[in-house]
């Protein structure tokens, strides 16, 4: 059987995806296999925009072969498989009514599910299962500035970051527009150590060990000068902070109240049909 010409094709793939020709000519075959027909227009949509001839000419080839394998396989398991085994009306049937339920309970959703979730409601959830919030990793509030080696304002960034008492934010971050090559001042976010480390090479052993006794570190490596200073810790395992579970239990309070909508309207459409008497039970 000859399944397809190259040149010509490209040309009738092309001229079916206009519309003026879809509806003035009849549709198209491209291949054709045990009966089961492929048109020029199903085609369009295999070529993406802006691809050339060649590649164009490839793509819609591999396409058509591979069509042609796959209906080959149809056939030879429809004349193998006893009738049984192709009966999928049940199976079709349970899929469309589950997309159907699908779409109504989502457009139920839509409607009318509250989707405000109040700090009180959060902060009652997380003191509720605190244990169940454990952290994976250890954690940091961290600041962070990284210098040249030749920096003029080295001793006025390590005197800002090594200040015991507090952390001039407003002037480090003045001081680090003008000369730092990079910065992390946000020192109310928890972020992994792990990733501080990817940016900030510092050699840590013991993670426990080295929070505990450093608050703030200055190192030179590769021509950059590093200053660190560490404003808060928790170690892996231990219990994470609400800042980190916010999100996170949002979306399990908002969850919870799907279910619980679900469940009404269900009850509530339960109730009305056995008002209506549209069921029986033998």
């Amino acid at each position: 059987m000859r399944r397809f010409r190259f040149l010509p094709l490209l040309l009738i793939v092309v001229l079916a995806g206009c519309g003026n020709f879809a509806r003035q000519s009849e549709r198209i075959v491209v291949a054709e296999c045990y009966g089961v027909k492929l048109y020029a227009d199903e085609l369009q949509y295999v070529l993406p925009p802006d691809i050339g001839k060649m590649d164009s000419l490839a793509q819609v080839n591999a396409y058509i072969d591979s069509w042609i394998h796959r209906q080959i396989l149809i056939h030879q398991a429809e004349i193998n498989l006893p009738a049984e085994q192709l009966d999928f009306s049940k199976q079709l049937q349970e899929y469309r009514n589950s997309l159907v339920i699908y779409a109504y309970e989502t457009q139920m959703i839509e409607q009318y599910l509250d989707t405000i979730v109040s700090d009180e409601e959060i902060v009652t959830y997380y003191e509720e299962h605190k244990e169940s919030f454990q952290l994976r990793s250890t954690m940091v509030r961290v600041a962070y500035v990284i210098l040249d080696e030749n920096c003029k304002q080295m001793k006025e960034f390590r005197k800002l970051m090594s200040n015991r008492d507090t952390l001039d934010l407003p002037q480090l971050d003045a001081l680090a527009e003008q000369d730092a090559i990079a910065s992390y001042l946000d020192v109310d976010t928890w972020v992994r150590l792990d990733d501080l480390l990817a940016k900030v090479p510092i050699e840590i052993y013991n993670s426990e060990s080295f929070l505990k006794k450093n608050r703030f570190v200055s190192f030179e490596k590769d021509d950059l000068v590093f200053t660190v200073r560490f404003e808060d810790y928790l170690l892996e395992k231990s219990v994470s902070p609400i800042e980190i579970e916010r999100e996170g239990i949002k979306d399990i309070l908002l969850l919870k109240r799907k279910k619980e909508l679900l469940s009404q309207m269900s009850g509530a459409l339960y109730e009305k049909a056995k008002k209506e008497k549209v069921f029986e039970i033998y």
